[in-house]
């Protein structure tokens, strides 16, 4: 009996340890996971430090002290034009391309309690991709319409998963299932695109549907980064309701949740993100599947840890894009290149590992 009594209570204390309860003036207060707040802080310094290795890197490189100076404006005239003009666009891309896959990617995963219930496997980036491809093909769009056809093309292949998905609600094996379908259907319609375009478009459209931060500039920073400053605090303060729902439809009725509401609030919101990111930089494949469950198993935490999801995707982008542009000598490869061979890894883990468990 007295060992039983030590290990409950031990059981106790690392919980006590786990978690802390803030106060603030008001009376308000809330319950802070340590664990979490650390992995949430060094994921940015990681995602800082290699947004500093990465504009120091090119044709011409910076040492990552002037590259600092040149961020403060007291760096050589010659290297602050190179940063803060050529470089810091394509790297704040990625930081919020990386950011909004991670952030999209936790939301479905919890939305349909599945750890494949990503944009990447429901159809999203090639539903984006099809907009993009009408624009590139049908129109010889400009960069702007490529990115508005992308928004679109995102945004209607959201609506028609939800739709397709709707019985009584939305099931989160069903939501899957029907994503792998019409991700099937849009894949076959984007090689029909490809096949009617001429060598020219066909090589432009082939170059996007890779994934790439080049050529990226402040055109693509503002419009991001003002979508992902309205939705990203928007999902944040969902991170409740999701919790609960992740226990069952019955269970967060009874604690007062509209979950069909909060569902499609949210689902809108990731498409968006998911969309919004696709435009920017392309398809980029399996930062939105890898991130939430990296971030998960770093803060052994339940729920969708939405901030650590955030933090993991734009850290894993920016990393990505460095080791695209350092790893493979003079033959820069795209980062969609990259994060393909390292999600398909993952991916080909996560399945055996969910298979072990007896979960699929």
């Amino acid at each position: 009996m007295k060992t039983g009594k030590t290990g409950k209570t031990g059981k106790t204390t690392r919980a006590a340890k786990a978690g802390r309860t803030v106060r603030c003036p008001g009376g308000s207060s809330f319950r802070l996971d340590v664990r979490a707040a650390v992995v949430v802080a060094l994921l940015l310094l990681l995602a800082l430090a290699a947004s500093v290795l990465l504009i120091g890197t090119g044709d011409f490189d910076i040492p990552a002290a002037d590259v600092l100076k040149s961020l403060v404006g007291r760096g050589d005239p010659g290297q602050e034009f190179i940063v803060n003009e050529l470089r810091l666009p394509r790297v704040l891309v990625g930081l919020l391309v990386g950011g909004a896959l991670g952030v999209g990617g936790a939301l479905f995963q919890a939305i349909s309690r599945n750890p494949l219930g990503s944009p990447d496997v429901l159809g999203l980036g090639q539903g984006a991709t099809a907009g993009a491809l009408t624009m590139i093909v049908l129109f010889s769009g400009s960069s702007a319409q490529v990115t508005a056809g992308a928004l679109v093309g995102g945004l209607v292949t959201g609506l028609a998963i939800y739709l397709l998905a709707w019985k009584r609600g939305v099931h989160g094996y069903r939501l899957v299932l029907v994503g792998i379908g019409v991700s099937a259907i849009v894949t076959a319609v984007n090689g029909y695109l490809l096949t009617r375009a001429d060598i020219v478009d066909a090589s432009r459209a082939v170059v996007w549907m890779t994934g790439s931060l080049n050529g990226r500039d402040w055109d693509q920073v503002w419009p991001l980064l003002a979508l992902c400053a309205v939705l990203v605090p928007f999902v944040l303060t969902k991170g409740r309701a999701l919790r609960m729902m992740e226990m069952g439809d019955d269970v967060s009725y009874a604690l007062g949740v509209r979950v069909e509401r909060v569902r499609a609030l949210l689902m809108v919101a990731a498409v968006l993100l998911t969309a919004a990111a696709t435009a920017a930089a392309g398809p980029v494949s399996f930062v939105a599947l890898t991130a939430p469950q990296l971030a998960r198993r770093l803060t052994r935490s339940p729920g969708p840890n939405l901030l650590p999801s955030l933090c993991m995707g734009a850290a894993l982008l920016v990393s990505a894009d460095w080791i695209s542009q350092r790893a493979f000598g003079a033959d820069q490869l795209p980062v969609g290149v990259v994060t393909g061979v390292l999600g398909g890894v993952y991916l080909l883990w996560l399945l055996v590992t969910e298979r072990k468990a007896g979960r699929i």
